[in-house]
């Protein structure tokens, strides 16, 4: 399989993770009580207001990674550059091993034994992306 179609797969897949935690993060602000499920699990039920309120900015983030990942791959995504596309891609490798170290030290088990490998799954399927050939990277007309 050629570099571009292994790209594109992989901001595909990275896109379902980002939607996944989206929604995650949406039914959390929205009140569901999952609280022990997120954000350490320092909350049980519903979260407080600051953590809804947090839920819901990262949904917007995951709307953002989505951007990154896509346009990187070669896909169209208006109003997001090559350059941006390339440096956010990498940004997203970085801040999602953050994440997946936070989430597997987590004291919430829904944090370490769900979201620490899906975290890890997304930077690797954004770190493929990431390294792809500027000409991989080149979106279609």
């Amino acid at each position: 399989m050629e570099n571009r179609a292994v790209t594109r797969k992989a901001a595909i897949g990275a896109t379902v993770g980002f939607a996944g935690l989206a929604a995650f993060q949406l039914l959390l602000a929205a009140g569901v009580p999952w609280g022990d499920a997120a954000w350490g699990g320092t909350d049980e039920g519903r979260l407080a207001v600051r953590l809804r309120i947090g839920s819901g900015l990262s949904v917007a983030v995951y709307a953002v990674a989505v951007s990154l990942v896509l346009r990187r791959a070669g896909f169209p995504v208006r109003g997001v550059s090559a350059a941006a596309a390339g440096i956010g891609t990498w940004a997203l490798v970085v801040l999602m091993t953050l994440g997946t170290v936070a989430n597997l030290l987590s004291e919430s088990p829904w944090e370490r034994f769900v979201l620490g490998p899906v975290t890890l799954v997304l930077v690797g399927l954004c770190l493929v992306v990431a390294r792809a050939e500027e000409s991989d990277s080149v979106a279609a007309p």
